[in-house]
């Protein structure tokens, strides 16, 4: 399984109130791609910039696609810019895709067969993995939950885990400072739409 597949797992089975936000998310799974893209020597950084490195064919058949698409021409594209490129609409591509593969399923809340339907990680070996390494509080996974404001791991009650490695550590800013600038855009759009609402009232 990939990081952004845990970090996926983690945030439905998390149960938090509000849930996760789906742009958020998305954000966040785009940073989990790069930085195991990172790891696997695919790419490197030149400060805030994606190098690519050599061809790669994962398994994984998501992390392939996030490889396909990285910028091969100069200048290369900032790690911000990929947040927001790669992140556009990926959190309902990871659910349709784990929903495929069987490792979520819709449930019903309640004991009546009525009512909304909810996702709910199935339990198998990629659900005990995804939740081994989110006890464990391994960095990555445990920063970018943090990120998306995903609470109950293993760091709540001590200083969040550090990373060890710079590039991971500037993709990991990276998500943070993409999220606090689609929730500065969501808080505008909400002024926006309120003085609208207000001109149409009337005094």
């Amino acid at each position: 399984m990939s990081t952004a597949k845990d970090l996926f797992i983690i945030a439905m089975g998390s149960g938090q109130e509000p849930p996760v936000g789906q742009g958020d998310l998305s954000l966040a799974l785009a940073g989990a791609e790069l930085i195991d893209l990172l790891d696997a020597g695919h790419v490197t950084t030149d400060g805030d910039r994606v190098v690519p490195g050599e061809a790669w064919a994962p398994d994984d058949r998501l992390l392939g696609e996030a490889s396909a698409g990285i910028i091969r021409t100069t200048p290369y594209e900032g790690i911000e810019d990929w947040l927001w490129r790669r992140g556009s609409d990926l959190s309902a591509t990871y659910q349709s895709t784990l929903e495929a593969d069987g490792e979520l399923a819709r449930k019903r809340g309640g004991r009546l067969s009525l009512g909304a339907r909810r996702l709910e990680p199935v339990d198998t070996a990629a659900r005990h993995e995804a939740v081994d390494r989110w006890e464990r509080g391994e960095p990555v996974l445990v920063a970018l939950a943090s990120a998306v404001g995903i609470d109950g791991g293993p760091s709540d009650s001590d200083a969040e885990p550090g990373l060890d490695d710079e590039a991971a550590t500037a993709v990991v800013a990276a998500v943070h400072d993409a999220i606090m600038e689609l929730e500065a855009v969501r808080q505008r759009r909400t002024i926006e739409n309120t003085a609208f609402a207000n001109v149409w009232r009337g005094p």
